[in-house]
């Protein structure tokens, strides 16, 4: 029987600190699993690595905290273009549910009128290249970038930039996906979500 996921949107100062103890702690259980490194930023009760998020979209089933995806507005620079996006970032499914459709493929259609609610062009997100196949099952709605660099804050030494190669997502919300901004470098101007 498939899992049923009831997803709710959340902003982050409607987040008691019990949700982000919970958060925290789907976090460093979802994340350990790829590797251990991924659970430093989620110590205690912190509930974000880099950027913290404005809102959250959070699955709930029966075990508590299904999927989660964190979204930021912010401006990102492409060449000589500062471009406003929703960064949607802190993506994560819990293991016991990774590859049952639940992540993108439904939360998709959870986040979108999410974001449209919050009247920017564009949604934005990074993945690594080896979830490609992952994200393209997700929604016709996205465009997948490749090619295009991104710098941002690094994570583990704020005073230091890192440049990553990475898939781009782009979901056209108020413009266009042919008037997403062209560039091969992608500046965030701070640290990833």
């Amino acid at each position: 029987m498939k899992t049923q996921i009831q997803w709710k949107t959340y902003w982050e100062n409607q987040l008691e600190p019990g949700d982000h103890a919970e958060l925290a702690e789907f976090f460093r259980n979802t994340y350990g699993a790829v590797g251990a490194w991924n659970v430093k930023h989620f110590k205690g009760s912190r509930s974000w690595a880099g950027a913290r998020p404005e809102l959250r979209i959070i699955g709930h089933d029966e075990r508590g905290v299904a999927a989660h995806f964190g979204v930021l507005r912010r401006f990102i620079r492409l060449g000589a273009i500062d471009q406003l996006v929703a960064e949607v970032g802190l993506y994560a499914v819990r293991p016991d549910l990774q590859r049952s459709g639940i992540g993108y493929q439904s939360g998709i259609n959870v986040m979108i009128p999410t974001l449209l609610d919050l009247k920017v062009p564009f949604g934005f997100g990074t993945v690594r290249h080896e979830l490609r196949e992952h994200v393209e099952k997700a929604s016709a709605a996205l465009m997948i970038v490749s090619g295009v660099r991104v710098r941002s804050t690094d994570l583990w030494d704020k005073s230091k930039t890192c440049v990553e190669d990475l898939l781009v997502l782009v979901i056209p919300l108020e413009r266009a996906v042919d008037e997403w901004p062209a560039g091969e470098l992608i500046d965030r101007n701070g640290p990833e979500l």
